[in-house]
């Protein structure tokens, strides 16, 4: 049974032996880095009532990285630092007409400038649960701050573009119940799949899309039990509807492998764990993560086919691996935490391993440099979760 029922959030910083005082610190000084400290923050303010994230590698702002900011601004009660990311957001990246009304414009020069006129889905779900959140911590404001009606609103566009005349295509397929690597495209991105966000959109979006998105919890979760490789737990950056990686020719690459945007799939599964607890067998992915990659840290070191075989390509992001399967730690269970104190030799050992990794995680700092910007977004959800600090509001 998951926090949604109990409001209970799992601690795992707790319970391998961290105090309470040792965890508030460590976020603290986190949060400064990566808000605050001139040399190494992603956030920045522009003018006076605006704020952007910058994807330090690219040096652009991206819904990623916006959306993602407003969820943990959210989940840390940064209401002024969230109201600036939302409105630069609706400023420079919002689309009001042509093809993508009603979408964000995925990538934006710091300056306003869109560099591009596509959406990219996971910013938009992101936007919609951060939204709702908000709404729900601390109340509906006028305009473009009713966080409420917004959510609402990109989630409509979100399912319904392409109907009674309205132009464009949607970010799900409506038929599988699939969220979309980008609207009307034929493969998915198993990094996209939320079922813990869709199943809260099944309560809060308008009355006419509930049902669509407490179907997509389900399709979701059974996806990605197809989607993780059987032994290894690896997911593919793109995926076919049916589970097996995408094995297409892009004009800006090949996808269907191990790299970057799966990493978060883990953690995807260790944050509905905490959330949800429903398991369709795509709770037992993180551990097989765990089990693939040993006690090696160097095995993170390099990129894979979903069934393990290493490929001559380095991981350009190896915090966020880290990150996000110490995260995905959560999908297992800690037998000596029980309330019955029951164990078992198999489970005390998975817990090990699990462990191992939170541990790993927690002695890693955050990235410097110029690539820090994708690793480092990804070290604060995980530390966030892990601290029971990821929660539904």
């Amino acid at each position: 049974m998951g926090a949604f029922k109990t409001g209970e959030y799992r601690n795992l910083f707790r319970e391998i032996g961290k105090s309470d005082e040792e965890i508030s610190a460590k976020i603290k000084e986190s949060v400064q880095t990566f808000f605050y400290d001139d040399n190494e923050r992603i956030y920045h303010e522009a003018g006076e009532d605006m704020g952007y994230f910058t994807d330090t590698g690219n040096n652009d702002a991206r819904t990623e990285g916006m959306s993602y900011g407003m969820m943990m601004c959210v989940q840390l009660d940064m209401k002024e630092e969230f109201d600036r990311i939302w409105k630069w957001s609706k400023t420079y990246m919002y689309m009001d007409e042509g093809e993508n009304e009603g979408y964000f414009a995925w990538s934006c020069q710091t300056n306003g400038k869109k560099n591009a006129y596509g959406p990219a889905p996971d910013g938009e779900e992101f936007y919609a649960m951060a939204l709702f959140f908000a709404s729900h911590r601390w109340g509906d404001g006028e305009g473009i701050f009713n966080y409420s009606r917004e959510a609402r609103n990109i989630l409509s566009a979100c399912l319904h573009k392409g109907e009674n005349s309205r132009p464009g295509a949607p970010m799900w397929n409506r038929e599988n119940g699939q969220i979309l690597f980008v609207p009307g495209c034929p493969h998915t991105d198993p990094s996209y799949h939320l079922p813990h966000f869709y199943e809260l959109f099944a309560l809060w979006a308008n009355e006419e899309d509930r049902e669509f998105f407490a179907r997509a919890a389900k399709v979701s979760r059974e996806y990605l039990v197809k989607a993780c490789h059987k032994d290894t737990g690896l997911s593919p950056e793109y995926g076919n509807f049916d589970g097996t990686p995408m094995d297409k020719q892009l004009p800006w690459g090949q996808f269907g492998d191990f790299f970057s945007d799966a990493y978060r799939t883990a953690a995807n599964i260790g944050l509905d764990a905490i959330w949800f607890g429903e398991d369709c067998g795509q709770l037992g992915v993180p551990l097989k993560m765990m089990k693939f990659f040993g006690t090696d840290l160097e095995a993170v070191r390099c990129a894979y086919k979903v069934d393990g075989t290493p490929l001559e390509r380095p991981v350009l992001h190896p915090l966020g691996l880290l990150a996000t399967i110490a995260q995905g730690a959560l999908a297992i269970d800690n037998p000596g935490a029980k309330a019955d104190g029951s164990d078992n030799d198999k489970a005390g050992a998975d817990f090990e391993t699990a462990r191992k990794w939170v541990e790993w995680f927690w002695n890693q700092p955050l990235r410097k440099g110029e690539r820090r910007y994708y690793d480092n977004c990804l070290y604060m959800f995980a530390l966030l979760a892990l601290s029971g600090n990821y929660r539904i509001y």
